[in-house]
């Protein structure tokens, strides 16, 4: 189980990630698309780390791999901060974009997420 420091290092980093992929990728530059894809990249991870502490992380298991070496506590953190992003993001300020777009975005959010909790913490 990752301390709460730990824990607070792969929220934030988490959220500059999905911001920065998000700025520079997807060359996003509306405030509120911005802010509500730090908040789901950083509410995502938190949401399960809390699941996981409540739960008391028994099921800490890497799949066998180097390269890729993800668990299920890495993939909760992706899935997780990727459907948050898609109610934000669906329902706030990208409701009146494509569906593409949407999904762009919720797929950059979930995967810096994902990325963070493998290689960061």
């Amino acid at each position: 189980m990752p301390s709460w420091g730990a824990t607070t290092w792969g929220v934030v980093a988490s959220a500059v990630l999905a911001v920065a992929a998000v700025w520079f990728l997807l060359r996003e530059r509306r405030p509120a698309v911005i802010v509500c894809t730090a908040v789901a990249a950083a509410l995502g991870p938190l949401a399960w780390d809390l699941v996981l502490r409540h739960t008391g992380g028994d099921f800490f298991v890497d799949a066998p791999g180097y390269v890729f070496p993800v668990s299920f506590e890495d993939a909760g953190s992706g899935v997780f901060a990727a459907a948050i992003a898609a109610l934000l993001l669906g329902f706030g300020p990208l409701r009146t974009d494509t569906g593409r777009r949407v999904a762009l975005n919720v797929v950059v959010c979930g995967l810096a997420a994902l990325l963070v909790d493998i290689y960061l913490y």
